[in-house]
């Protein structure tokens, strides 16, 4: 049987498909970045379709309405970004510090962080071999997770103390959770076992097709 999707006008298909091509390579659709929000009201607007392609090719849509994000996972949890120790202790840092600050905003409001603010959350793990993040690292790690939408910075050079990060909530959903007590919990748990020197592993798996 054929798709809906290919049922439609020229100008309906080619926008399906530059949507579900940024949604393979980003993983993640948000609605309050820029670049993206016309893509995910497109998806909400025509759900059905995106999940019938998506099946076909072994993938989950989901979309969060209340956090305004697309997420797109393998059924088959294949596919996964593999991140060393540093990028998966900065992505726990990130989310430590979007749902501190989600509390003190508005709905409407954007997380916005600073850098400092991240090197400072680091230093408190007192990890010996790596004391602080140095400018590579930050510059390297930023720009991933800028690729996956979990986040963007709005000053060109993050190495900067008070260059500015803009976190989006798809960073709740990099590492799926059931609420945000307990994200938080596992995140302050989590950091906790790093700064013990637990958690030998190199690598650390997040959502990615």
């Amino acid at each position: 049987m054929e798709m809906e999707v290919f049922k439609e006008s020229q100008v309906q298909k080619e926008k399906f498909r530059a949507t579900a091509n940024k949604l393979l390579n980003s993983c993640f659709i948000i609605k309050k970045k820029e670049d993206t929000r016309n893509d995910y009201i497109f998806i909400l607007q025509h759900k059905d379709w995106f999940v019938e392609y998506f099946d076909l090719l072994g993938y989950k849509i989901e979309i969060n309405e209340n956090q305004g994000v697309v997420t797109l996972t393998n059924i088959n949890g294949t596919g996964r970004l593999r991140l060393k120790k540093l990028e998966s202790i900065i992505l726990l840092l990130l989310r430590l510090l979007y749902l501190e600050k989600r509390k003190e905003l508005s709905l409407t409001e954007d997380v916005v962080v600073l850098t400092d603010e991240l090197q400072q959350k680091y230093s408190m793990l007192k990890i010996e071999a790596k004391s602080n993040l140095d400018k590579t690292i930050l510059r390297d790690t930023i720009r991933l997770f800028k690729r996956y939408n979990i986040l963007t910075n709005i000053d060109r050079d993050v190495t900067m103390s008070d260059a500015r990060i803009k976190i989006y909530p798809s960073v709740l959903f990099a590492v799926p959770n059931d609420n945000l007590n307990s994200i938080y919990e596992a995140v302050n748990e989590k950091l906790n076992q790093y700064a013990m020197g637990g958690e030998s592993n190199d690598d650390e798996d997040i959502n990615q097709d």
